[in-house]
């Protein structure tokens, strides 16, 4: 019996729940940014989408093409059940 035990659910940042409670259906870059109120890109980047997406909490729309100007992000499932 050694370890700690098994974790319910992702264990996110503070920013990666405002994100994933933010999103709301398909949404743009620039859109979550304004809807958290964010203004700089890098630090939403490093702070918010890049754990999201690495959790699996959130995905593009556009998989093939991530720095597409009509790239969008949602929910994934896993994302949908951590809000």
């Amino acid at each position: 019996m050694h370890g700690s035990p098994p974790q319910v659910g992702p264990q996110v940042t503070p920013q990666v729940k405002a994100l994933i409670e933010a999103i709301s259906g398909e949404m743009s870059r620039d859109e979550l940014q304004t809807a958290l109120g964010l203004k700089d890109r890098k630090s939403f980047r490093e702070l918010y989408l890049k754990p999201a997406l690495e959790e699996g909490l959130v995905e593009m729309t556009i998989h093939d093409k991530p720095n597409s100007m009509n790239q969008k992000y949602r929910l994934t499932e896993k994302g949908q059940l951590a809000v």
